[in-house]
């Protein structure tokens, strides 16, 4: 992030603890389409990430004016969705070992393909799709903070409440479980995967 864009993000901090709505519109507008994005590759269903994005906008509006001056919006956002993510999971994985004949609080069918899967139109960005959605979540999510939204990788550790040893750990984890599932020669794009920085 340039210096304008963190005087920039600073300011909308400094609108978003003053209430202002315009300020809250402008960071909706910037972060909406990725945090879903984000939501929707960790829970692998449309229906949970809506839901689970709706919780993180309610969530980031109650918080808002109790910011510090020098919050990062990208990380306190991400925060916050993977949060609920790790909240949603323990909440099914519970309701789940109590009874197979609950009616569960969440949607667990897929109803139908997310935004992602339809935009992943070429057979290499679906085998990474598949590839992504195989592996475990603490792999996943690392790679979706660190190579798809390009945080640092210190940051994604920030996200993910893990020092930065165990996050360049995972990224590289998961970045072996990628190579395993894809063949190499024929995927380019895995190479920008491999060049994530630790």
């Amino acid at each position: 992030m340039t210096g304008v864009e963190r005087d920039h993000e600073l300011e909308l901090v400094a609108r978003l603890r003053a209430g202002d709505p315009d300020a809250f519109d402008r960071v909706y507008e910037a972060f909406h389409a990725r945090l879903f994005n984000f939501l929707a590759r960790l829970a692998r269903n449309r229906d949970t990430a809506e839901d689970l994005l709706e919780e993180t906008w309610l969530r980031f509006v109650d918080h808002a004016p109790k910011l510090k001056p020098d919050t990062s919006l990208a990380a306190f956002l991400f925060t916050i969705a993977r949060n609920l993510h790790v909240s949603y999971c323990r909440s099914r994985h519970l309701e789940d070992s109590y009874s197979q004949d609950l009616l569960g609080l969440w949607p667990s069918a897929s109803a139908g393909p997310s935004p992602f899967e339809s935009a992943v139109a070429n057979e290499t960005g679906l085998r990474i799709e598949d590839a992504l959605s195989a592996m475990p979540a603490i792999y996943r999510e690392a790679l979706l903070l660190v190579a798809v939204e390009g945080m640092k990788p210190a940051a994604a550790a920030g996200v993910c409440g893990v020092s930065p040893e165990a996050m360049r750990q995972r990224i590289s984890r998961a970045r072996a479980l990628v190579a395993r599932s894809l063949d190499e020669d024929n995927c380019p794009q895995l190479l920008a995967l491999k060049t994530v920085t630790t």
